[in-house]
């Protein structure tokens, strides 16, 4: 494949040759070059594609009527609410799963770590919706699946069972939540979650929303089993927002034991961005950072919508970056560094100034978008765009192809 006039993180116009699903050249623009498979870029930006690393898609009510929001304060009764309504939904979980998913594709994602809620409620049941939508999108998105016990390990009988089930299922990655606020036993919690990491040879996603203290507290037990089990590179941290509450010291000591023990962290860019630990500083100590839309217009909130291009934006609108280069950096982040969460392979993004996934020997998953820059294309968010995954055109002007 040839894909023509492209200005890749806003460069000089270039073509780029694709083989076997990877860059294998590029050159400068040349109007005369022609190919038996040609993709047109018209003068758009080429961007490495979006990676969400952190979405729940066994929960989206995507694609279905508007209903005002239900939920109650709190994770509990958020999850409670979620429990009391999902099994109302026109559509199924497979059925949600897979409408959101192409969406999500259409608009410029091609990796994509979900969610799938394990409990003594939907059983497996939640798991499989997302299975089939993993099947149904399999030539166009790469997705790796969560076990998530959402309502905790130990508050219900036979979660861990399940857990394991799940595991052996199709699930690739062990999930874990807030061990000292709601299983209210954070030994036993984290015994759990890298016993089944253990058994299964399987990475370690926790969700933490424990607050400042509490949270460095529950980020500290994780490090030592991390340590102890030589599981460097293995875990996720989703969230997270409220460890930059602590003081500088403590700080300095998270990001920099996060990147001798390459923890990766997921954000999905919240209102409470201002108490996170600092983006910039985490890129630049070499820490793997990678963006997600976490609930897309479900039982939890209204919000989401399948575009990560907006969810860029909300990054760097709660990051309050204007600069150019802080903007380019959030696109870094939702392409190439979640892509590095995914594939710990991949080299981490070690500075703003980072904009890696354009090179030769890259995987061609590609966006190509209008633009006059990086920064203006966040800001405007055109629909012009067309989709690359692992070298083959997945979506153009935001419908599926193929």
């Amino acid at each position: 494949m040839l894909i023509t006039n492209v200005r890749p993180w806003g460069g000089e116009p270039c073509d780029i040759e694709i083989k076997d699903g990877v860059i294998a050249a590029l050159t400068p623009h040349d109007p005369s070059r022609a190919a038996d498979d040609t993709v047109a870029g018209r003068g758009r930006l080429a961007l490495p594609s979006f990676s969400d690393v952190h979405c729940h898609l066994d929960s989206t009510r995507m694609g279905l009527p508007f209903r005002p929001h239900t939920g109650a304060p709190g994770v509990w009764g958020m999850t409670m609410n979620d429990r009391a309504h999902w099994r109302e939904d026109e559509w199924s979980v497979a059925l949600r799963a897979t409408y959101t998913l192409g969406r999500m594709i259409e608009r410029g994602t091609t990796r994509v770590r979900s969610y799938a809620q394990i409990d003594a409620d939907c059983g497996l049941e939640r798991l499989e919706g997302v299975l089939a939508a993993k099947e149904a999108h399999a030539g166009r998105c790469e997705v790796e699946i969560m076990a998530f016990p959402q309502a905790g390990l130990l508050k219900e009988k036979g979660v861990p069972e399940l857990m394991d089930q799940a595991m052996s299922a199709g699930a690739s990655v062990v999930g874990g939540i807030d061990p000292c606020t709601l299983d209210r036993d954070p030994v036993r919690h984290l015994d759990i979650v890298f016993g089944l990491a253990e058994r299964h040879q399987a990475p370690i996603d926790i969700h933490l929303h424990e607050p400042g203290a509490l949270g460095v507290f529950s980020v500290d037990l994780i490090l030592e089993r991390v340590r102890a089990l030589g599981m460097a590179g293995q875990v996720t941290l989703s969230h997270a927002y409220e460890l930059g509450t602590v003081d500088e010291a403590t700080t300095r000591r998270l990001i920099e034991e996060f990147a001798e023990l390459d923890i990766a962290m997921a954000t999905i860019a919240p209102a409470q961005q201002q108490h996170a630990l600092p983006l910039a500083e985490l890129s630049a100590a070499g820490v793997r950072v990678g963006l997600g839309e976490d609930g897309q217009r479900d039982f939890w909130s209204p919000y989401g919508n399948g575009d990560m291009l907006d969810r860029t934006w909300q990054l760097a609108f709660t990051n309050r970056y204007r600069a150019d280069e802080l903007i380019e950096h959030c696109v870094a982040v939702a392409s190439r560094g979640g892509a590095s969460i995914l594939h710990t392979d991949l080299p981490r993004l070690t500075s703003v100034s980072d904009r890696p996934g354009l090179a030769v020997g890259d995987s061609a998953d590609l966006l190509l978008v209008e633009g006059e820059t990086v920064a203006s294309a966040v800001m405007d968010r055109s629909d012009d765009r067309t989709v690359l995954h692992a070298g083959r055109v997945v979506a153009d002007g935001l419908e599926l192809v193929g």
